[in-house]
């Protein structure tokens, strides 16, 4: 946080902050409730806005339950972006914000000029869905589900993969981010671990500027448990052919 106050204090080119203070995509890292105060009391200090991203937050089967940044704000900073896509329906990709209301009547004016409209057909679906169902007993269904997936996933990992290589061990969401050698090339290695009918994405794509190439993301969210021990072990013996 230092480094923010340092960047903000010197410039005026800081127009937005966009985060993900839970379950970041794609390192499934958590904010602690100390960062997210320290945050926001630089926030208010310099006015800047802030796009929380927080598509994954609902998702928790571990620990407590965090206050998002939204609920500190104190000056209508702070836009919240969530979406029904993770806790829903993925297919229908529909969103929603809370956020100020002068801002709210700018994103509008925005997002019709981007698309034009979201789809009514999907947005009169969730919304009959949200009056006929109880949608928090759904999600309390399904974090059990992404637990087990993320838990058969990471136990496999600790017992296939090489000690040099470093993955992060999520209390929530549907990521984990793995850190191989400096030296391996994961775009190299994906194309390898294809041949082995396994796929990951390489962690330069996440960045603007590169980097990282020695680090991936790996996805637990929709696969059978047999699928997640095959894959995480076939992935195994790519990464050891990759270090000797």
């Amino acid at each position: 946080m230092e480094d923010l106050e340092k960047i903000l204090a010197t410039t005026e080119n800081v127009k937005l902050i966009y985060v993900i203070p839970d379950f970041q995509n794609p390192s499934g890292r958590t904010w602690p409730m100390e960062r997210r105060k320290q945050f926001m009391e630089i926030i208010n200090k310099y006015e800047i806005p802030v796009l929380e991203d927080n598509p994954y937050g609902e998702l928790r089967f571990k620990g407590e339950f965090l206050p998002a940044l939204k609920s500190m704000d104190t000056k209508g900073l702070v836009m919240y972006f969530s979406t029904f896509s993770k806790i829903l329906t993925p297919g229908f990709r529909l969103a929603w914000i809370c956020a100020a209301p002068n801002i709210m009547e700018k994103l509008s004016l925005i997002t019709q000029a981007a698309v034009l409209q979201t789809s009514t057909l999907n947005m009169m679906v969730v919304s009959k869905y949200l009056d006929m169902f109880d949608v928090d007993k759904h999600i309390e269904a399904i974090r059990p589900v992404y637990k087990h997936r993320c838990e058969l996933m990471i136990n496999t990992m600790r017992e296939t993969f090489p000690e040099k290589v470093k993955f992060t061990d999520p209390d929530g969401g549907l990521f984990t981010w793995v850190e191989m050698p400096e030296y391996v090339n994961t775009r190299d290695l994906a194309l390898k671990a294809l041949e082995k009918k396994v796929a990951f994405v390489p962690g330069s794509g996440f960045f603007p500027n590169g980097g990282n190439e020695h680090c991936l993301r790996l996805n637990y969210s929709n696969s059978t448990d047999e699928k997640l021990v095959d894959g995480v072990r076939r992935l195994a013996e790519v990464i050891k052919e990759s270090l000797k």
